[in-house]
């Protein structure tokens, strides 16, 4: 009788767990969104769009956790080796899961095998800029100086594997020019001294050079998305320029760890995609320069594992790393 009392209440808990699983009462309390970079970056400002859209739709609590340094990869390790149970998630970007696998000799983690993919938000272009004392109008224009005046261009970034220094060493290997690196800590600074004439030329985020290229203080020559961005126009992508296949974006997407239920991680990636389907959330990531990409896990896993290929073969022939 004991025994039978027993196998009921097991199965009875059983019962009660399952909806648990089901992902049909996910959450039951708030969720958190680690991004490793700081508050008030391009990685940040799209995971406070999105994450405040999601309370919205959970009624709870979606909290927004800065943990920054080494490249993102804090933050990165911090969810890889967080419970897989859908309340700890990961704001994962060109940098943490392109980028970084090549370029650190040795990460924490493996960033495609630790985690579980949920749904891109979006990307962000880069802008080829030069200072107007560079006699170019175009990328054609930019490359023939270049190869008429080798190494003494001399290229800006906001630091040594960026997405920005990445892009030109990418432009580098598939157009043979040879520029000159001069890295800055954060784009800021390096902004100030290619509007200076300090340096020439630069890759930098559409967002932030909008202002400076309106102003006629520095000239956009492309941009590294695969189409035209819809804040410049007016200025041809750098593959339709002359350099076809080049595509650089600043990406970010959501992530947790491996191992989330299916049933959890589809209910996450299901409301990601209805938020980011929202006319409103699309116009408040659109003022920040960003190009909504809702996608499903499949898509996004491989958009990751082709990243960080990609960034694998520039990060070798170029030979830098962050050790």
């Amino acid at each position: 009788k004991n025994l039978n009392l027993l196998v009921g209440a097991a199965a009875l808990t059983l019962a009660m767990a399952a909806p648990l699983v089901s992902g049909q009462t996910f959450p039951a309390k708030p969720v958190r969104i680690i991004v490793g970079f700081a508050s008030g970056g391009n990685v940040d400002i799209p995971t406070r769009i999105v994450a405040s859209k999601l309370g919205e739709l959970w009624g709870t609590s979606v909290i927004v956790d800065n943990r920054s340094g080494a490249g993102g990869n804090i933050g990165a390790d911090l969810v890889a080796k967080a419970a897989p149970d859908g309340y700890t998630l990961l704001t994962c970007n060109a940098a943490s899961h392109g980028i970084n696998p090549s370029f650190y000799k040795k990460i924490p983690f493996d960033a495609v095998k630790d985690f579980s993919f949920i749904s891109q938000i979006g990307s962000t272009a880069n802008v080829l800029l030069v200072h107007p004392s560079v006699p170019v109008k175009t990328v054609g224009e930019f490359i023939a100086y270049a190869k008429a005046n080798p190494g003494k261009i001399g290229f800006a970034s906001a630091g040594v594997g960026t997405s920005q220094h990445l892009a030109m060493e990418l432009l580098k290997s598939m157009t043979g020019i040879n520029v000159v690196h001069v890295p800055y800590k954060g784009g800021h600074p390096a902004l100030t001294d290619l509007l200076g004439g300090q340096v020439q030329a630069m890759f930098a985020a559409v967002p932030t050079s909008q202002a400076t290229i309106k102003a006629g203080k520095l000239r956009a020559l492309g941009v590294t998305s695969p189409k035209r961005s819809a804040q410049l126009p007016d200025v041809p992508t750098i593959a339709e320029s002359g350099v076809p296949g080049f595509s650089v974006t600043s990406w970010y997407g959501l992530c947790a760890p491996a191992g989330v239920p299916q049933p959890v991680l589809a209910k996450l990636q299901t409301d990601v995609v209805k938020v980011l389907t929202q006319p409103d959330t699309r116009q408040r990531l659109a003022e920040q320069g960003i190009e909504v990409a809702a996608t499903n896990s499949e898509q996004f896993t491989e958009f990751v594992k082709e990243e960080i290929a990609k960034w694998a073969k520039v990060v070798k022939e170029a030979g830098i790393t962050a050790d």
